[in-house]
């Protein structure tokens, strides 16, 4: 299968070098030229399956210059009990008759970024071997906060290859950060930046685009790809999930074949809920996919009014990940919803560049309203969301998965629909104790990894392992740039 870029059609390429660049150099997203359709016989033949073999036949679907073994291979790897805490990998618990939540954070960093994080590197591995690249790849990644930490999990001394992060100062949790600056690895670096995550990946997208740092680099022997979710790399494994947890309810006799199930999540960048549109797309029985927003809701507004505006107070929130104005997947979105228009894309792109806003066409609009309910929860709404779940459900979520929560129950409330539903739960409890604490009535005592403990004595659950590991770790990274300063930053990185 070929992919090519939302804002060029003429730019195609096998999967391997999509997967190897990240980024298309025109600016725009790359995407499958067409979304392979399942059936009632696929899904059957996975239902029974390991995780690992569903993660290999979905993605084999897309990866056409990838072998199933290979990729079951990469799977094996990604998902296995030394990385993940369940061989379930993505398990489902249920939380009434008809609301259940698929947990995504069983992963090293114990966030649902090791979903795609774990896989991605070896993806990465295997197309440079494919397309005979002789250069190291240098993996640029902006992050609110799970993904940073995720990818240098996944890259540190992973061969050819190099990592920097960039971070927004001041707008990670406490763990967030201790998790990223203590990383071990001789190939990875991490830097924060002064500004929110919207200056960050504005930045790292700058340094894609700009040809004189690309030849630099080159000249040196280094190109630049991505572990963002502007890579393709990242989106296919977040396919899987869905796919995975329809199956799931399917062997666990909550639905019958065919029935269709909604999906609500937690998101900021999109790439999460493109995923589950994209399994949709697919096949997979979905009724309404469901948006959730924390109070950076420039999500909630769009999917109602079509119009898309950044130009509104940026909020730091209990919910860092989701602090996002510039929601980069929603480009793959409009490029499908519009017939794969890339002229009508770069348009909005555009404008999106120079005004902060764009306006969709009325078919687009059309389209979206069908597909897609949004919703958004402020900081009290994930408070008491969190609050509810542990009193009445003996559940402790934390302050992202709070936000699907709380947004569920408004379009239930809003609608009247009832359907089986799934929401993503995207990180542990355990990576925002301050919030979890106050949430359920604590009072934290001090606002860093010393939390783990208190969390841990009033609650009983069980703190993930490799974050108990953080109390004592060597900080090994202490950088900090101005937003114009990341140029400088890579280039002294790369040496």
């Amino acid at each position: 299968m070929k992919y090519y870029s939302t804002r060029d059609t003429s730019v195609r390429m096998e999967s391997a070098e999509a997967v190897k660049m990240g980024l298309s150099r025109d600016g725009g997203l790359l995407t499958p030229e067409a979304i392979p359709q399942i059936d009632q016989a696929f899904l059957e033949s996975l239902v029974h399956a390991r995780y690992q073999e569903r993660a290999a036949k979905v993605m084999a679907l897309y990866l056409t210059d990838y072998t199933e073994e290979e990729l079951l291979t990469f799977a094996e790897n990604a998902y296995g009990p030394e990385k993940f805490d369940t061989p379930a990998v993505a398990p489902l618990r249920k939380v009434d008759g008809n609301t259940h939540c698929l947990e995504l954070w069983h992963g090293p960093t114990s966030a649902f970024k090791d979903m795609a994080l774990q896989m991605l590197p070896q993806l990465l591995s295997a197309a440079l071997r494919k397309t005979g690249e002789d250069k190291t790849a240098c993996i640029l990644v902006a992050t609110s906060g799970d993904t940073g930490k995720a990818a240098m999990e996944g890259f540190a001394d992973v061969p050819q290859t190099k990592i920097m992060v960039f971070y927004p100062k001041d707008g990670v949790s406490a763990v967030q950060e201790a998790q990223m600056v203590t990383q071990e690895g001789a190939n990875v670096g991490v830097c924060a930046v002064v500004g929110n995550f919207d200056d960050a990946q504005a930045g790292v997208k700058r340094i894609f685009s700009d040809e004189t740092i690309r030849a630099t680099l080159a000249g040196r022997g280094y190109f630049l790809s991505s572990a963002n979710s502007i890579n393709w790399g990242r989106i296919l494994p977040q396919v899987v999930y869905y796919i995975s947890a329809y199956c799931d309810l399917l062997r666990d006799g909550e639905i019958t074949m065919g029935q269709k199930v909604n999906f609500c999540v937690p998101t900021g960048n999109f790439g999460d809920i493109l995923a589950a549109y994209y399994a949709k797309r697919m096949g997979l029985p979905v009724g309404k996919l469901i948006c959730a927003s924390n109070r950076n809701d420039v999500l909630t507004d769009f999917l109602r009014t079509g119009v898309y505006d950044r130009n509104r107070p940026f909020h730091n929130t209990m919910s860092p990940s989701m602090d996002i104005l510039v929601s980069s997947n929603l480009e793959r979105l409009l490029f499908d919803l519009s017939g794969e228009n890339a002229q009508e894309i770069r348009g909005y792109m555009a404008q999106l560049a120079e005004s902060g806003r764009y306006e969709v066409s009325d078919a687009v609009k059309a389209a979206l309203t069908e597909q897609y309910w949004g919703g958004c929860c402020g900081e009290e709404g994930t408070a008491a969301a969190i609050a509810r779940y542990y009193r009445d459900y003996g559940y402790l979520i934390d302050t992202h998965t709070a936000v699907a929560a709380d947004v569920l129950a408004q379009y239930r409330a809003a609608t009247g629909d009832d359907a089986v539903t799934v929401f993503a739960s995207t990180a542990s409890p355990y990576k925002f104790c301050n919030h979890v604490l106050s949430a359920i009535g604590e009072t934290p005592a001090g606002d860093g990894v010393e939390l783990l403990d208190q969390l841990h004595e009033v609650t009983g659950v069980a703190i993930p392992r490799r974050l108990a590991a953080l109390k004592g770790k060597m900080r090994r990274f202490d950088l900090t740039c101005e937003k114009p300063g990341m140029d400088g930053v890579v280039l002294d990185f790369l040496k």
